[in-house]
């Protein structure tokens, strides 16, 4: 298993190949998912706020491995099986391809091929995404486990993203762990407040 970017999801036709620049690749998050895992889990966490600082160095792929791999136990199997999906599924659409009536032999045939020509990327985006949400999961069960009340972090769209997932994440629980994000201003910084609301119930 390797975690590199590839880029947003590909629109695949006979026509060619065009991406969906609003489906980005779950990896442009991945980096700032580990980080939040890796600052908050301290035992000695006194406030149960973290501040995320816009200066963290940048994790290396293998940083972010090693992380993934002491947080993520069931990773190799996630995507494993996340491998398998996207292969029946492109396995799929290439047999779709064949037996389309519409298209002319040449086009069947474009579009087969763009759709092999695009096999590594989708691979690699499903490993991603599935990278990606194990890590999320990760992040809902510590804050639930050490009643994190708080996550403040730049309000820049990466970290929206993240601070979304988790949100999406705590409702799935089996008692959902409900959350609001608040924007505010602070020594003229724009700052954004994950704030978990109940989680004394969970």
């Amino acid at each position: 298993m390797q975690l590199k970017y590839v880029g947003p999801k590909p629109l695949i036709s006979y026509s060619g190949i065009e991406f969906d620049t609003n489906k980005e690749d779950k990896y442009v998050y991945l980096n700032i998912a580990l980080q939040f895992l890796r600052g908050l889990d301290h035992d000695y966490f006194e406030n149960k706020t973290y501040h995320y600082e816009i200066a963290t160095d940048r994790l290396s792929n293998d940083e972010m491995l090693n992380i993934l791999k002491l947080y993520c136990k069931n990773v190799e199997s996630l995507v494993e099986k996340q491998n398998h999906d996207i292969q029946e599924e492109i396995f799929h659409n290439i047999q779709r391809a064949s037996e389309n009536e519409v298209l002319s032999e040449e086009n069947k045939e474009i579009l087969k091929e763009n759709l092999k020509i695009m096999h590594e990327y989708m691979v690699q985006r499903s490993i991603n995404k599935a990278v990606y949400y194990c890590v999320i999961d990760s992040l809902a069960d510590l804050l639930k486990k050490d009643h994190i009340d708080y996550i403040i972090v730049p309000m820049y769209q990466k970290f929206i993203h993240v601070l979304h997932s988790i949100q999406g994440s705590l409702l799935k629980q089996k008692v959902p762990i409900d959350t609001q994000i608040d924007i505010y201003q602070e020594d003229d910084k724009l700052l954004a407040k994950l704030k978990v609301v109940n989680l004394e119930y969970s």
